[in-house]
């Protein structure tokens, strides 16, 4: 409980004071912080104690606290727990024992600063209080900076991104419609090569402010780059207010603006893309109202018009917006190196900070529609026979990021789907070789085996399994759940891994379920000699439900977002 011990040194009205919570489990350690905290600080201060953190959550909640004192126990979810509910407040671990080692995993974690109370004296803690709270001062500061356009005042493409992908974790527990907008005011270039740059800021910072003065407040606005902006729509009822939406924001948008003795006359071509579907990523949603964006400028842009609502992941092939118009695109895109691969970290349950390997995932840099999500093109790709060689790319693509991280690291292993079409004998000996080409070990590269194929061509995939695990590489029954394939099958298979897929995961949010459906996939895998790793693993209920059912691993918007290469390798590195 807080406040179970606690104290306030008077302050007049117009004091600031200095709210320092203690959370510590032992009772007895209390009296000598107190009277250390009474010596080291003499501005106003107010001193609680809470025996877990989680009996502070309110008091974290509310704003009232301006440093945690933490007892530095093994269980990190202390930590995490501070940072989630107050990310804004310092935390200074307080240990028995100091360790530089542990020192610097707590810095790496999140805390301000590391201290044996053996060290602690009023001086001490005064100077550690100091500089913890102006060090965290210092980190929220830089943090607005990275995450605020300069010119506009509004949030950058990095900000956006991440309302957006809270917005789609919210509208998957809602239901709701998602809505997001893309804006490109026409003709921009001119303007700046006009007037000059100063000119085309100024119309930027006036557009800016006749654009956040049309949203609600739960909206967001930002720029997205040049003169670019994005606007992200929570709680639609239906696609079609997305539309009335973008009718709103164009109006607010086309009209004179005024440059010195000029008015120039603004007109803006926009793009409207919704979803209500609970598995849209948010560059993939993002992707299709760019895509929406440059299909309405192509069709003369303008401030009339408004294009592209896409309520579903279907929807990606209407108006003429990908199939059958760019299946020319795709062959050609593979020529002109237009494809992109990007990698979701794998985390182990025996220690949920270390990365055990990643996922390689593919996505489509077109030219003019921005990034286009997988599931816009593959089954295009799967249609016009493109798959094997899009494979043999991603393929490539993993090996190479793998040579460059396995020296220092091997116990990291890279995952790379293949689809029915590439479990042919010559794709599989072809697999085969490129990972020896590669001079990576063959236990490092995982195959993940789609279950619907395990399936419907059992024996296909039975064959290319024991092709790959005599050359020594690893086999995963991917995506389980989404099809019914027979004990006998599994066993044959004699697969590495099983990957249980995000639907199945996603009942260990309903209380009612118990975790029993995951529990029998999880029994199972272990039962057939196979490790089990969670997909989209997206909220804390579902992390902690696998941990406690003996999961051994996860991935997941929860854990990590699919990143660039060198992103990964930050993160290895980092995390090491």
């Amino acid at each position: 409980m807080t406040n179970a011990v606690g104290w306030k040194r008077r302050a007049s009205e117009d004091d600031a004071t200095t709210h320092v919570l203690l959370v510590e489990p032992d009772p007895a350690q209390v009296p000598l912080i107190s009277e250390l905290l009474r010596a080291a600080w003499r501005e106003p201060m107010t001193f609680t104690r809470a025996e877990r953190v989680e009996d502070a959550s309110q008091q974290l909640l509310a704003g009232t606290v301006t440093v945690v004192l933490l007892r530095s126990m093994t269980d990190e979810d202390a930590l995490d727990h501070v940072r989630l509910t107050a990310p804004g407040v310092p935390v200074i671990l307080l240990t028995d024992v100091y360790s530089p080692e542990a020192a610097m995993r707590a810095l790496k974690a999140g805390a301000q600063d590391y201290v044996a109370r053996a060290d602690l004296t009023p001086a001490v803690l005064q100077r550690t209080l100091t500089h913890a709270i102006a060090r965290k001062r210092s980190e929220a500061q830089l943090a607005h900076r990275a995450l605020q356009d300069p010119l506009t005042g509004l949030p950058n493409r990095t900000l956006f991104m991440d309302r957006l992908g809270m917005a789609l974790d919210r509208a998957r527990r809602t239901g709701s419609v998602t809505g997001v907008l893309f804006l490109d005011v026409d003709d921009f270039k001119a303007i700046n090569d006009s007037l000059g740059h100063a000119a085309g800021d100024r119309v930027l910072t006036a557009l800016a402010g006749r654009l956040r003065s049309v949203l609600r407040p739960m909206d967001t606005v930002a720029r997205f780059g040049g003169d670019e902006f994005t606007f992200l729509f929570e709680g639609l009822s239906s696609p079609r207010e997305a539309v009335a939406i973008a009718e709103r924001v164009r109006h607010a948008a086309v009209g004179p603006i005024s440059v010195g003795e000029r008015h120039e006359q603004l007109t803006v071509s926009i793009g409207v893309a919704t979803t209500s579907e609970p598995e849209t990523a948010p560059d993939e949603l993002l992707a299709r109202a760019d895509a929406a964006m440059y299909q309405a400028k192509g069709h003369g842009g303008g401030a009339a018009t408004v294009a592209g609502v896409q309520p579903d992941a279907a929807a990606g092939h209407q108006n003429g917006s990908l199939h059958p118009v760019v299946a020319d695109e795709l062959r050609a895109a593979l020529e002109r190196a237009e494809l992109r691969v990007v990698y979701q970290p794998v985390f182990q349950f025996d220690d949920e900070r270390r990365v055990s390997g990643f996922e390689a995932l593919v996505r489509w840099q077109h030219p003019e529609r921005g990034l286009i999500p997988p599931c816009d093109f593959i089954p295009l790709a799967a249609e016009i026979g493109l798959l094997p060689p899009i494979g043999e790319f991603v393929l490539g693509e993993a090996l190479g990021l793998l040579a460059r991280l396995l020296p220092s690291r091997n116990h990291l292993t890279a995952s790379i789907n293949v689809s029915h079409g590439q479990l042919g004998e010559s794709h599989i000996r072809a697999a085969v070789a490129a990972v020896d080409a590669a001079g990576v070990h063959p236990g490092s590269v995982c195959l993940e085996i789609p279950e619907r194929t395990v399936s419907e061509d059992p024996d296909t995939a039975i064959h290319a399994a024991e092709v790959l695990r005599t050359a020594g590489l690893r086999v995963a029954i991917d995506d389980y759940g989404t099809s019914s394939v027979p004990l006998s099958s599994l066993r044959r298979l004699k697969a590495h891994q099983l990957k249980i897929h995000e639907s199945i995961v996603g009942a260990l949010d309903d209380a009612a379920t118990d975790g029993a459906v995951v529990g029998a996939v999880v029994d199972l895998g272990h039962a057939l000699g196979m490790k089990v790793v969670a997909e989209g693993v997206e909220t804390d209920e579902q992390l902690l439900g696998l941990r406690t059912l003996g999961c051994d691993g996860a991935q997941g918007y929860l854990l990590c977002r699919p990143m660039r290469a060198d992103q990964l390798e930050e993160l290895i590195v980092s995390a090491a």
